[in-house]
């Protein structure tokens, strides 16, 4: 089952990096995970990205951490806003630190390392406001069969 590919104490660590990151931000970070990618990554990343309605941000400025495990696959993929703000370089780095960490089987430690990059960026560009609201949960989702 999907919400069984990381611990508790994983998912925790993920969840709390997530947190940590949107501290000084307004950016929304979320992370997916599913055994299997239906057709290709990023059009699958980005129909989660609709699906979980991290387009529906005030400032554009999600980004969402995709996972298919059992296909090996990843995406990170970014709202207007940010995408607007970063260079392809900046994706490029966290593919290859997700990439590296994957490849050792260090899927939490990558994820996390990942979102504080992330959460920089974030902050970098849409730095955290006293009104600011958390617009989406920071929970994992889980996609796939018995998710």
């Amino acid at each position: 089952m999907p919400k069984d590919f990381f611990s508790a104490k994983q998912q925790n660590r993920i969840v709390d990096a997530i947190r940590l990151a949107e501290t000084n931000t307004s950016g929304e970070i979320r992370v997916h995970v599913e055994p299997l990618c239906k057709g290709e990554t990023y059009a699958r990343a980005k129909e989660v990205f609709e699906q979980l309605g991290m387009h529906a941000t005030g400032l554009k400025n999600g980004v969402l951490f995709y996972l298919a495990y059992e296909d090996k696959k990843f995406a990170v993929i970014g709202d207007k806003g940010i995408h607007e703000k970063v260079t392809d370089a900046f994706w490029d780095e966290e593919k290859i630190v997700l990439e590296t960490h994957f490849k050792q089987n260090l899927f939490t430690e990558g994820l996390c390392l990942a979102i504080e990059m992330a959460g920089e960026k974030l902050k970098m560009y849409f730095p955290h406001q006293s009104d600011d609201t958390n617009e989406l949960t920071n929970d994992i989702s889980f996609g796939g069969s018995d998710a």
